[in-house]
């Protein structure tokens, strides 16, 4: 494994569909913050579906057949949203404010999503 993720990190590709999938990610965050805090009060939803952008942008190189990638991109955001609301919690409990704390776990957990999405959603 270690030998097999040292390749990865050599491997410029790589790099730049983390770069791609941070600036999708980027996008998301702004909106999902955004909603969060509009909403915060009210129904207390925030939510944004990425995954076309990240399909057809980020990784446009490893398309296999939509539904079963879809699927599995579904998967990783449960599981990345599961992963979310527990550091959200923690947060607050810790004393954060919310809107700090939903901003710290959507960063805190963007590295679990994207290997999930790029090994698991979109592997060719």
């Amino acid at each position: 494994m270690a030998t097999r993720a040292a390749r990865a990190l050599r491997h410029p590709g790589n790099w730049v569909e983390l770069g791609k999938f941070s600036v999708v990610g980027a996008s998301g965050y702004l909106v999902n913050l955004g909603i969060y805090s509009a909403l915060l009060k009210g129904a207390g939803l925030h939510y944004l579906a990425n995954y076309w952008w990240n399909r057809h942008w980020t990784f446009r190189s490893q398309r296999g057949h939509v539904y079963y990638q879809g699927l599995r991109f579904l998967v990783v955001s449960l599981v990345a949203l599961g992963a979310n609301l527990g550091i959200l919690h923690l947060l607050i409990v810790a004393g954060l404010g919310k809107i700090v704390a939903q901003a710290i776990a959507v960063v805190l957990v963007m590295p679990l999503n994207f290997v999930g999405n790029k090994l698991w959603s979109f592997r060719r």
